[in-house]
């Protein structure tokens, strides 16, 4: 239904000056959806409002209503041309009165859990990018052909924007840190099963994959997306809403994008902060801080200030180390996580990696570990491991799967679910095949808790032939090839 109009909104950014990639383009998608998305719910409620007989206080004003200045309409309905900002007209609308009003909304709301926080948040850290006038009335034309009314609606324009985020990650830049291939998120939610109730948390939530895969799998009972699940009740639709998702975000465009793929997925007001999630000391954490359940993909290789690493017992400047330590803390005794880190952590002789690894298993139950294939992230040069731990009790044996979809992945061909649906299955009781087994913790170093991984079934090289045995086989080969070529002269001569 919308998918030639997100591509006539490519199209137009694409011809801007001011865009320049898939980043680009996603962000100032971004922006427009989510004010048109805003106009539409405002809508909604203030009919559902005049139903009741009761009147109905607009969060935008009137002025700067998404009908007044980016769609007016007509008597009939129609789009009213004539009223429209175009050009210089438009740019010094946008540029001069809309954002530095929408920006306001941050110190004017009651809280940071409001609507009108998000609002203030959102156009405090993005720009709008769009240099013609021109493009920027053809882009917001489009995207008010848009709608946001119905469930059929809002799951199109949700898998439309997780194809642009995907497209997004494949662009190169910082944009692959955003996306994580959603098979795998689906199988670490499968292995974790989250139940309403509990409380989902990320860290470092890039686009929200994490977040908006755990509420499908909560709220809808097909694979489709299409129809909740019967037994919810409304307090249980209230809980999964507004009690159960908590994310947090240090980059301004991931934020933004975090915001709007909840959004699209049914979450009105997200409990996404945008702050440095390691800028938090580990000791100011409390019990009422923590989280049932933490699904994670937290970024690696980056190194972090001397005043960071202070915030953690075990000093290390590597990024995804200090996360680890990170989620470690906020999850509650008891809790369930699953952790997407680089699998050099299994080995690494450093004294934060050896530390580490000693912290998680005599204070964690790191019960699996799932050995992900080279190019599962696409761009990523280094191959990565799913931590699945418990909190509150020593690991005994640690399960690991190595997981080999029998092809080599790339951006035609990506992971997908058949490829995961054996480990999903062998997980639920721990067994051995020809790609799992299992360690126990008992027969480590203790010097070095080295957890590499070695799968004891691999099949052995086979061994190295004598010098004679290959000289043989070559002469038998020339050999061979002398009489196909005799035979095609005959035929040819």
């Amino acid at each position: 239904m919308f998918e030639q109009t997100f591509k006539a909104i490519d199209d137009v950014l694409w011809k801007d000056a001011g865009c320049s990639s898939e980043l680009d383009y996603t962000e100032q998608t971004s922006w427009m959806l989510f004010l048109k998305y805003l106009d539409d719910l405002e809508h909604e409620r203030s009919l559902a409002a005049e139903l009741m007989g009761e009147g109905y206080q607009y969060i935008i004003d009137d002025a700067h209503r998404w009908s007044r200045w980016a769609a007016p309409k007509d008597a009939a309905g129609n789009f009213d041309h004539n009223n429209a900002l175009t050009g210089d007209d438009l740019m010094d609308y946008v540029d001069g009165e809309l954002f530095p009003y929408l920006k306001g909304f941050k110190k004017r709301a009651d809280g940071p859990d409001t609507i009108e926080y998000k609002i203030g948040e959102i156009f405090g850290e993005i720009k709008n990018k769009i240099q013609s006038g021109y493009s920027l009335r053809d882009a917001l034309e489009k995207v008010d052909e848009l709608r946001f009314r119905s469930q059929e609606e809002k799951h199109e324009l949700s898998h439309l924007y997780e194809t642009k985020i995907k497209n997004m990650g494949n662009a190169g830049r910082n944009g692959g840190e955003y996306y994580t291939p959603r098979p795998l998120i689906r199988a670490m939610i499968d292995v974790v099963q989250p139940h309403i109730g509990e409380t989902i948390y990320d860290g470092a939530a890039g686009s929200a994959g994490f977040l908006c895969e755990a509420f499908d799998y909560l709220y809808y009972e097909d694979e489709q997306k299409t129809k909740p699940k019967r037994s919810l009740s409304t307090s249980d639709k209230e809980t999964l809403l507004e009690r159960t998702f908590y994310a947090k975000e240090k980059k301004s465009l991931a934020y933004v994008i975090a915001i709007m793929n909840m959004i699209l997925h049914g979450i009105e007001t997200p409990n996404v902060i945008h702050t440095n999630t390691l800028a938090e000391n580990l000791q100011d954490i409390q019990p009422s801080n923590q989280h049932d359940i933490i699904l994670a993909n937290p970024p690696f290789g980056g190194k972090e200030r001397k005043e960071v690493q202070q915030n953690f017992p075990i000093k290390t400047g590597e990024t995804a180390f200090l996360f680890l330590q990170h989620f470690m803390k906020i999850l509650k005794p008891g809790g369930r996580a699953a952790v997407v880190i680089k699998n050099t952590f299994l080995s690494n002789t450093d004294n934060a990696a050896v530390a580490l690894r000693k912290e998680l298993l005599q204070n964690h139950n790191l019960h699996t570990v799932l050995d992900c294939p080279a190019k599962t992230f696409l761009g990523a040069g280094v191959k990565t491991v799913v931590l699945f731990f418990t909190k509150g009790e020593p690991t005994q044996k640690v399960w690991y799967y190595q997981l080999d979809p029998g092809r080599s992945l790339g951006k035609t061909n990506p992971l997908n679910d058949n490829d995961l649906q054996a480990f999903v299955q062998l997980q639920k009781g721990l067994a051995d095949s020809d790609q799992s087994w299992s360690l126990n913790v008992a027969d480590l170093d203790r010097a070095t808790w080295d957890l590499s991984v070695k799968n004891p079934n691999a099949k052995e090289e086979s061994e190295l032939r004598e010098p004679k045995e290959i000289i043989a086989e070559i002469i038998a080969l020339d050999k061979e090839s002398e009489a196909i070529l005799a035979k095609i002269q005959r035929v040819t001569g």
